[in-house]
């Protein structure tokens, strides 16, 4: 029968040194993360993409419900999580709302992982 050799721990302390301060602090962590989740839905992309592509650099909301083949309440809530994200800004008018790209935000959200 042939024994399994024994794993002994290294003796050098710097194996288990602390790795230090984490270079991306927890809120910045945090924000970041809400840019990803806003990401992650492929209607909050078509969104994101029908106001990039508006002539006049914003859309109202009654357009992209049409546009999206889903209920006003649903693209309002996509709506409010990329606002929430920071990719959106949003601008009510009478009864209507009204969405643009903030400034940057789509070169801001290119660099994100380019910063980590």
């Amino acid at each position: 029968m042939t024994s399994l050799p024994v794993l002994v721990p290294a003796t050098d302390e710097s194996c288990c040194a602390p790795a230090g301060m984490p270079v991306l602090g927890a809120e910045e962590a945090k924000q970041k993360a809400l840019v990803f989740k806003a990401l992650a839905d492929p209607n909050r992309l078509r969104l994101l993409s029908m106001v990039k592509a508006e002539a006049s650099g914003e859309s109202c909301v009654c357009d992209l419900t049409d546009a999206l083949d889903l209920g006003q309440p649903t693209v309002s809530h996509h709506l409010k999580i990329l606002v929430d994200a920071g990719l959106l800004h949003r601008e009510k008018r009478g009864t209507w709302a009204y969405y643009s790209l903030v400034p940057g935000a789509l070169e801001q959200t290119a660099g994100l992982l380019a910063s980590l």
